[in-house]
């Protein structure tokens, strides 16, 4: 059993920063890619940032600049820093990894951390 419990979330002022992190634990036999997304009321989920098992990162344009996705060096814990947040960015953010546990690679998924940016 894996599991992707997420922290770092909360209330900040627009212009602010959050980190917010993904830790995952169970059984893991190997890490692949991984990616941030986030949902705000009424509104689709919507893909922030992706890692890949190599290091490469991928941004949506609305983030580029302000925010970085990165991981440790067990890849076992992935990392979104905001900076410069603004309201917009307000949402549910949800982490995803693709871990191998036993045989084949599935795709885990936090259970979302609440950032509210608002003065």
């Amino acid at each position: 059993q894996v599991q992707l419990v997420e922290s770092g979330g909360g209330l900040v002022q627009p212009g602010g920063s959050l980190k917010l992190s993904c830790a995952a634990s169970g059984r893991i036999g190997s890490i692949g890619g991984g990616g941030w997304y986030r949902q705000a009321p009424g509104k689709q989920r919507d893909l922030v940032a992706t890692i890949t098992s190599g290091g490469n990162t991928n941004y949506a344009d609305s983030v580029k600049g302000r925010f970085t996705i990165s991981r440790d060096n067990a890849k076992t814990t992935m990392y979104l820093q905001m900076n410069s947040l603004k309201p917009e960015d307000t949402a549910v953010y949800y982490c995803t990894q693709r871990i191998r546990s036993g045989t084949y690679f599935s795709d885990y998924w936090g259970q979302g951390t609440q950032v509210t940016v608002s003065s």
